[in-house]
């Protein structure tokens, strides 16, 4: 049974920091590509950062010099380090595991990030 299991969201201060990690189960880690994507209220998921199976990172605009996305294969985690957060980084935060070569993956439940004074 695959599992994608976030955790590491809070509320925090606008200029706070958080990390987030995903812990996945039950895949060949090595061979996905890990995302994390984030939904706010009455908005579309969006893409935040990717880390390709190869480690080739990929950001949004919006949080490229403040995100840094990084995977530990032996363990299995993917984590994204959010530095000077803003309130418009609010939204539940989600991890998806993608194999590129059968063009599916997997999502985590979601972790929420609240950045408010």
């Amino acid at each position: 049974q695959v599992q994608l299991v976030e955790s590491g969201g809070d509320l925090v201060q606008p200029g706070g920091s958080l990390r987030l990690s995903c812990a996945a189960s039950g895949i060949i880690f090595s061979n996905y590509d890990m995302r994390w994507y984030r939904q706010a209220p009455g908005k579309q998921r969006g893409l935040v950062a990717a880390i390709t199976s190869g480690g080739i990172r990929n950001y949004a605009d919006s949080v490229k010099g403040r995100f840094t996305l990084s995977r530990d294969n032996v363990k299995k985690t993917v984590y994204l380090q959010m530095n000077s957060l803003k309130p418009e980084d609010t939204a539940v935060y989600y991890c998806n595991a993608y194999y590129s070569l059968v063009g599916s993956g997997y999502w985590g439940q979601g972790t929420q990030v609240t950045v408010s004074s």
